[in-house]
């Protein structure tokens, strides 16, 4: 790189903005987000600068500007707006020894002031070397979303402590107390608890560091369907804080990307077909390592909350006393309709979804899913693959038409996604692979939403006999 990126300290320094219109005034803005002495060399001032003059967290400097000007200075931006005077000024600032940035004149730069990511005191800062600024932005755009507001005011607070935690915790324990606060305070204050999480800390901080058990939790995170950007914020974040993650065989091995390098990794086997890892052992083992103090993710494709067995082992964690959060994920019905081009719902024909399985636990009767498909319902079917031609044959005996309208989507948002519309009549008569959801749908009369052309076109004889039954129901 040709720039070194570097924090300046700037507390008590003076800082030197030659110029007087409005490139002084967007670097007066930058500055006044520190603590360092402003001061502004410019025989006339925009009213933004003149009003900070004003209130006196501005300096003004009339006169000529000479070396003296600049002399003892931690950073002079030069911003006149004229190309001749800047030159002479850098010029004069040079022969000061002064660090000088010249807005828009890069040759004449010795520093460059990058795109800013603000949590006071936490503070992002994004560089191209002036070659991509639009790109810098889009960068700062995406950190601005990940980072929360109240991370900084939680990082003071962290700050104020450091000296209480230098008495009466033990140097080795120190590292341990800071990950614990980014654990459990540090949540409930982005929650709003501030005072909560304060005494928390500081009582954490009293007894010389949390306990064996403190820092552990474990957090139920949606991978949503396949591709990594369609995870939240939220379950990012999560990853990234993990300690050991439990992933099932249908997360995309570019999630795991998201997750901290040192994290441990734990494949519990858990596919259609190939469950590996009874569900009992997976609980087990989550609540063994959060024990430890560690911080666990339980990572599910899809919802947890959604046929994810989501409720096994949130009763675990609170049988175990263990904190847990269902962090949610893109569910695969949603995910489908996306890549279907279609809705779940249309106005005036489908005003309910419904959401059912297509496997039920051993021992446990199918869902009535003929009582479910009533008209104005769109019905999605997980785990549902290998069953298609059952289900079929099990709707046209409760008396669902053969012409009803079916949508399968396998692998949604991977490279590997297959879409495919056909009537109930035909379901089954092709395999369908697994991992799937069916959407079936019985509209009330009505104007329907086309389908893309090229999907439309794509559909076949079976979708053609379907929508030659519904004009005739």
């Amino acid at each position: 790189m040709k720039s070194f990126p570097m924090f300046l300290t700037l507390l008590g320094r003076r800082v030197v903005i030659a110029g007087g219109g409005e490139g002084a005034a967007q670097k007066m803005r930058l500055m006044l987000k520190t603590e360092a002495e402003i001061v502004v060399a410019a025989p006339g001032l925009d009213e933004e600068i003149a009003g900070e003059v004003a209130a006196g967290r501005v300096r003004h400097v009339l006169g000529p500007v000479s070396p003296a000007t600049f002399a003892g200075a931690a950073l002079v931006f030069i911003a006149t707006g004229s190309a001749a005077a800047d030159a002479c000024l850098h010029a004069l600032a040079k022969e000061a020894g002064a660090l000088v940035n010249v807005v828009d004149r890069p040759a004449l730069c010795d520093a460059t002031t990058p795109s800013l990511v603000d949590r006071d005191p936490v503070v992002v800062a994004i560089g191209t070397e002036g070659t991509a600024p639009v790109l810098a932005r889009r960068i700062k755009t995406e950190i601005e979303a990940m980072l929360d507001p109240r991370l900084g005011p939680f990082a003071a607070l962290m700050g104020r402590l450091r000296g209480a935690a230098a008495r009466h915790v033990a140097p080795a324990r120190r590292r341990a107390l800071w990950a614990w606060a980014l654990d459990g305070p540090w949540h409930r204050f982005r929650a709003g608890a501030e005072r909560e999480a304060a005494a928390a800390l500081k009582a954490a901080i009293r007894a010389g560091g949390p306990g064996a058990e403190a820092g552990g939790r474990i957090d139920l995170v949606g991978a949503g369907p396949g591709a990594r950007d369609l995870l939240t914020l939220r379950a990012v974040r999560r990853l990234q804080e993990a300690d050991v993650i439990f992933y099932d065989r249908l997360v995309d091995p570019a999630v795991l990307e998201l997750a901290r390098r040192d994290a441990e990794r734990v494949l519990s086997g858990k596919a259609a077909g190939a469950h590996s890892w009874p569900q009992a052992r997976i609980d087990a083992a989550i609540v063994a390592e959060a024990r430890k103090g560690r911080r666990v993710v339980r990572l599910k494709s899809g919802d947890p909350s959604v046929f994810g067995r989501a409720a096994e082992e949130m009763e675990a964690a609170r049988a175990a006393g263990i904190p847990s959060e269902i962090i949610p994920g893109v569910t695969a019905a949603s995910a489908a309709a996306s890549a279907l081009g279609r809705p779940l719902t249309e106005r005036g024909r489908t005003d309910r979804l419904v959401m059912a399985t297509g496997t039920s636990r051993p021992g446990d009767a199918d869902p009535d899913w003929a009582a479910m498909l009533t008209p104005g319902t769109t019905l999605a079917l997980y785990m549902a693959a290998g069953r298609a031609g059952e289900i079929a044959a099990r709707l046209r005996a409760a008396g669902v038409p053969a012409g009803t309208e079916v949508e399968i989507a396998a692998s949604v948002s991977t490279p590997r996604e297959t879409l495919r519309r056909c009537d109930l009549a035909s379901l089954g008569a092709e395999p369908v692979e697994a991992p799937a959801v069916l959407l079936l749908r019985h509209p009330k009369r009505g104007p329907r939403v086309a389908a893309p052309p090229d999907v439309e076109a794509a559909r076949g004889p079976a979708c053609a006999r379907a929508r030659r039954a519904a004009a005739e129901a």
